[in-house]
């Protein structure tokens, strides 16, 4: 899902088997604040809570929030909208596919029109 120059402009991701919401937050140039808005939104975003409620995040989270990061800052989808994405990547390519489907039909029909007009 991310691009490799997406990819070049955040650090590389450690290898721990846990990190805090400080250093996730510098992983993935997003405020603490933001990553706790999101765990609330993105029912998949939900890092281990311990001791006095802390959040400790796993690699696959950091990977999550990086493809969050970059649907809702760089490619500009809403909450909703990637959400949805995160949720069936293939649906893009299914709209694609009915958009064509739809316009070819529509041609046709056109294409009808003319010829019962003539």
């Amino acid at each position: 899902m991310l691009e490799a120059s997406q990819n070049n402009e955040l650090p590389a991701i450690p290898g721990k088997r846990y990190f805090t919401i400080g250093e996730v937050s510098e992983l993935c140039d997003v405020k603490p604040h933001v990553l706790r808005y999101w765990e609330q939104e993105f029912p998949d975003l939900s890092p281990v809570k311990r001791r006095g409620n802390r959040r400790y995040y796993q690699r696959q989270d950091v990977i999550l929030i990086r493809q969050i990061r970059a649907l809702l800052y760089e490619q500009g989808y809403t909450i909703g909208g990637a959400r949805a994405k995160l949720a069936n990547p293939n649906a893009e390519e299914n709209s694609n596919q009915h958009h064509e489907l739809v316009s070819d039909m529509v041609k046709q029909l056109e294409e009808l029109l003319d010829f019962i007009k003539s």
